[in-house]
C-alpha cells in the first residue's frame, strides 16, 4: 500500500472536524513542507528592510496618533507541523508576518519577540498533572485513533485532533507567552491594542486538550488582564464556539464572553453553544447570564454578520461597560476555509475589530482558527492595520516583495467571492432568525448590571515574582548567546503629524 494512502484522513467519532463526509474521503491534503525554512542572508534581509521602509513611506504609515499597538510574536512557533494530514498548519503565521512587513506595518507598532510562558505561568489555570503529562508524553508520528476511533487517549492526547507532534509543550509555551506578554503590556499602560497571532487556542480545557487547542493562552490572558481590570469582554468569531473559554470564567460576572459560531451539534464541533446557552441556571450564581451565544448557519454574509455583531456588541457594551476587550479573531470563519462554510470575506471580518477599536478601551487581538493559510494572513494582516489606523492607506495589491507571495494564488488583498468559491455557498441565514437572534440577546443582557461586586471575586495569583525572576535569568542568557541576535522593538517612522 502506498505510505502516503496509508495516511489518509479518516475521521474519529468525536472530532473537531466535519462528521458529514465519507470515511474514506481526504479531507485535506497531504502535508508537504511549502517552502524551506532557511535563515535569510544578511544582504536579503538589507534589501527586505529598505523595501518595507519605501512602503512604510509610500503609504504614509506612521505610528497611530493617541494610542499604541503593539505586536507580540514567536518565531520559533513557525516551523512546528501538527502532522501529515492535520489541517493546522503553523506557516499560516510566516505568511502572516511576510505581509504585515511587506505593507511595513512593524514600523508602527511596538514589536516584541515574546519569550515561552513558564510552567508556573500555565499552571496560572491548567492542572498539574496536565501540565506533566502535556511536557513528558513522547511524540507519535501517527494518531492512535487512525485505527481504531474508539481507543481512549489519556487527557485527550494523542488522537487525530490533538497529536502529540515534535516539540509540542515548547510550541504550546510560546503561543501562551505571546499572549501573556501582550496582556502584560495592557496591564502595564504600555499598549492600547496588543495583537497576538500565535494565541487565540480557545477549545482548551483545565485539564484536556480539545480541538487542535492544548494550551488555553487566552484564559491565561485574561486571568493577568483581571489583576488590573474590573470587567473583561471576551469575543469569539471564530466559526467554532468558544467553549473553552467559556467553560473557564462560566461563573463569575467579572467576564462576559460572547462567540459568534456556526452551530450544529450533531455534525459540527464542539456541538455546544445553543441561544439558550447562557451560563449557569441558577440566579444565585454570579456567572448567571454571562456567556452570550450567536448561533449561525452556512452562508452568512458580510452584510447579515456586521449587522449582528453590532447589534449584539454594541448593546454588550452598553450594559456591561467592559475595562478591556479580548477579541478572539479566529480566520476559520471566511469563505473558503478548509472547514468553515461561511460567505465572509476578509472585510467583513476585519469589521467586527474595526467596531470593537471604536470603543476607545484597551483591547488583545488574539489569533485562533483558520486552515487555509493564504486567507488567514490576509484576515490577521488586514486587521493589523485597522488596529494602526491604515487600513485605508494601504494598497489592496499585495506587494511585490512580500516573501511566499505566491503562496497567496490571487494577488488582491481582498480576493471577491467567486476567486476564492467560484461560487458562494447557500445561504442558510433568514433575517427573520437572525432578528430573534438579537431580540433574545437583548432579553438576556436586561439581567446583566453594569458594575459587577468585583470585590467579591477570587483575585489570580501574583506571579510577579517568578516572572521577574525568570524574565531577568532569560535576558543574561539572551545577552551571553549573542548580543548581536537580540530583537527588541523595530524601528519607528514617528507618529502622524510630527514635525
Amino acid at each position: 500500500m502506498d505510505t502516503l494512502q496509508s495516511l489518509q484522513w479518516r475521521p474519529p467519532k468525536p472530532n473537531y472536524l466535519p462528521h458529514d463526509i465519507d470515511v474514506d474521503e481526504p479531507i485535506v491534503d497531504v502535508y508537504q513542507p511549502p517552502i524551506p525554512m532557511d535563515k535569510a542572508t544578511d544582504r536579503e534581509n538589507a534589501d527586505y528592510y529598505a523595501h518595507m521602509k519605501r512602503m512604510a513611506h509610500e503609504y504614509n504609515i506612521t505610528r497611530p496618533k493617541g494610542y499604541t499597538v503593539s505586536y507580540h510574536f514567536n518565531p520559533d512557533m513557525e516551523p512546528h507541523h501538527f502532522g501529515l494530514t492535520h489541517p493546522m498548519k503553523p506557516f499560516r503565521l510566516t505568511l502572516t508576518k511576510s505581509l504585515v512587513t511587506a505593507y511595513g506595518m512593524n514600523f508602527a507598532m511596538d514589536n516584541y519577540n515574546t519569550r515561552i510562558a513558564t510552567y508556573e505561568e500555565l499552571n496560572s489555570f491548567h492542572t498539574s498533572d496536565y501540565l506533566d503529562y502535556l511536557h513528558m508524553a513522547p511524540p507519535e508520528e501517527m494518531p492512535r485513533d487512525i485505527d481504531n476511533p474508539d481507543k481512549e487517549v489519556k487527557f485527550n492526547l494523542g488522537g487525530s485532533d490533538c497529536p502529540l507532534f515534535h516539540g509540542l509543550y515548547d510550541y504550546c509555551s510560546m503561543s501562551a507567552g505571546s499572549s501573556l506578554d501582550a496582556a502584560r503590556k495592557i496591564c502595564n499602560k504600555q499598549s492600547d491594542i496588543a495583537i497576538a497571532w500565535g494565541g487565540g487556542l480557545h477549545h482548551a480545557k483545565k485539564s484536556e486538550a480539545s480541538g487542535f487547542c492544548y494550551i488555553n493562552d487566552i484564559v491565561i490572558a485574561i486571568l493577568q488582564l483581571l489583576r488590573c481590570y474590573p470587567r473583561v469582554l471576551y469575543i469569539d468569531i471564530d466559526v467554532h464556539h468558544g467553549d473553552g473559554v467559556e467553560e473557564a470564567f462560566h461563573s463569575t460576572d467579572r467576564v462576559l464572553t460572547c462567540s459568534f459560531h456556526k452551530f450544529a451539534p450533531e455534525v459540527f464541533f464542539p456541538g455546544t453553544g445553543g441561544l439558550d446557552d447562557n451560563g449557569p441556571k441558577s440566579e444565585h450564581n454570579p456567572g448567571a447570564h454571562h456567556a452570550i451565544n450567536v448561533p449561525l448557519n452556512d452562508g452568512i454574509t458580510d452584510e447579515q454578520y456586521g449587522h449582528l455583531f453590532q447589534s449584539v456588541i454594541g448593546k454588550i457594551n452598553e450594559k456591561f461597560r467592559p475595562s478591556v476587550i479580548a477579541l478572539q479573531c479566529g480566520a476559520d470563519s471566511l469563505a473558503g476555509d478548509r472547514l468553515g462554510r461561511f460567505n465572509l470575506q476578509v472585510q467583513g471580518h476585519g469589521a467586527c475589530a474595526k467596531f470593537c477599536k471604536t470603543f476607545g478601551i484597551p483591547m488583545i487581538m488574539f489569533g485562533g482558527g483558520g486552515y487555509t493559510p493564504r486567507n488567514v494572513a490576509r484576515a490577521w494582516a488586514y486587521e493589523t492595520s485597522v488596529a494602526i489606523d491604515v487600513d485605508e492607506k494601504i494598497n489592496k495589491i499585495i506587494p511585490e516583495h512580500t516573501p511566499w507571495r505566491k503562496h497567496f494564488v490571487q494577488e488582491e488583498l481582498f480576493p471577491s467571492l467567486e476567486q476564492i468559491l467560484g461560487e458562494p455557498r447557500a445561504n442558510r441565514n433568514s433575517q427573520k432568525r437572525l432578528q430573534e437572534i438579537i431580540q433574545h440577546v437583548h432579553e438576556q443582557l436586561r439581567f446583566v448590571n453594569a458594575a459587577p461586586s468585583v470585590q467579591q471575586q477570587v483575585i489570580p495569583p501574583d506571579l510577579g515574582g517568578i516572572r521577574d525572576d525568570v524574565e531577568d535569568r532569560l535576558k543574561e542568557e539572551s545577552e551571553e548567546r549573542d548580543e548581536g541576535l537580540r530583537r527588541d522593538r523595530e524601528e519607528g517612522l514617528g507618529i502622524s503629524g510630527e514635525f
